[in-house]
């Protein structure tokens, strides 16, 4: 009986990994039918993703003495009225230094040029294999400067061009956050009568293990984000915003994200003088000792409870399947896996 079971199990799985490779395989045929939802999807993601960020915060407000909808107001207008300032204040000057930075590529393409034919130069008497391997990470390097520019830039253009849509989100999170309860108790009736108590201990679990973790980290990347641009601009570091958020993005990623935040403030400071390169440094160890020290931990503590090992795992795999988007989502979804794993192990051992 128990072999029976087995072999369906693997039956279903193949089936539904062949399915998926016809499916693939289809793309042609379904691709346009995706870009129409893609235009529901996202939005609804992102509220979704929005609302569970602030529904915590929202009913410890509430259990004050706060109404519900009044501490519901309270929390949404802080944060759209942040990001909306944000927004007025900051794109302007980000599309300002993008244009400068854009502007002055050239010369400083001619200066890295002139550092790496020193650099190429310097290695020519190494051996063969070496040398061409330092010659690979300088391509990489370039290649990697040139398309983190571009992406920064195609990013913006997206957000102008997708703003009707993504004006959706705040009345999304708005409703979603008022109705927070019926939302419960629709996906609680939706779900077949035989997986309602796993389901719901399968995603207690889930956020208990991730979602202080998510909260968390958000907040301390905004904190980092912020503070690096206020003390690059305030040493008069160009493009300081441009640098605030790619450290405040790359801060998500454990162990490796200060590194990759750091590389390209190092670079551009390298342009300018060498003063600004020691200030840089200074203010990227002052950063990362504040953040290591004083801000996750006062923010995100401990909440994760995986060990290192598994982390630097899951950052490795993440990094070699979707390079720095995967590095972000590495640790969540593996965190996420490990729950789903608990409960798959559980559930054929009553089996």
């Amino acid at each position: 009986m128990k072999e029976k079971k087995i072999l369906l199990r693997a039956g279903i799985i193949l089936l539904s990994l062949l399915s998926l490779y016809l499916f693939l395989k289809l793309r042609v045929v379904w691709n346009p039918v995706w870009i129409m939802l893609q235009a529901i999807i996202v939005p609804f993601v992102i509220a979704s993703f929005i609302t569970y960020l602030l529904h915590p915060i929202v009913e410890k407000l509430h259990e004050t003495g706060l109404p519900r909808t009044l501490s519901i107001l309270i929390i949404y207008l802080l944060f759209f009225g942040s990001i909306g300032y944000g927004f007025y204040r900051g794109i302007p000057l980000l599309i300002n230094q993008l244009m400068e930075l854009s502007a002055n590529a050239p010369r400083m393409v001619k200066l890295y040029e002139g550092w790496l034919t020193m650099i190429r130069d310097q290695t020519d008497h190494w051996p063969m294999g070496l040398h061409h391997r330092v010659e690979g990470l300088l391509g990489e390097a370039e290649q990697w400067i040139s398309g983190m520019i571009d992406g920064i830039i195609y990013s913006i253009r997206s957000l102008f061009d997708n703003a009707v849509i993504l004006t959706l989100i705040p009345f999304l999170v708005f409703y979603m956050l008022k109705d927070f309860s019926l939302l419960k108790k629709a996906a609680w009736y939706l779900t077949p009568k035989k997986w309602r108590r796993r389901g719901k201990e399968l995603l207690r679990d889930a956020d208990e293990s991730l979602g202080s973790y998510i909260r968390g980290q958000f907040f301390v990347c905004v904190i980092m984000g912020l503070l690096a641009f206020i003390s690059l601009w305030f040493f008069g570091v160009k493009y300081p915003l441009v640098l605030g958020m790619i450290i405040a993005i790359t801060n998500v990623i454990p162990y490796f994200g200060p590194v990759i935040g750091a590389i390209p403030a190092l670079i551009l400071a390298a342009a300018m003088s060498t003063q600004t390169v020691i200030t840089v440094v200074i203010i990227i160890l002052v950063l990362q000792f504040l953040e290591g020290n004083v801000i996750s931990p006062l923010i995100v503590g401990r909440s994760l409870h995986m060990h290192p090992i598994v982390i630097m795992l899951a950052l490795a795999a993440g990094g070699e399947l979707a390079g720095i988007f995967g590095l972000i989502i590495a640790v969540p979804v593996t965190a996420v896996l490990r729950v789903v794993l608990e409960h798959g192990v559980r559930l054929l051992r009553h089996d």
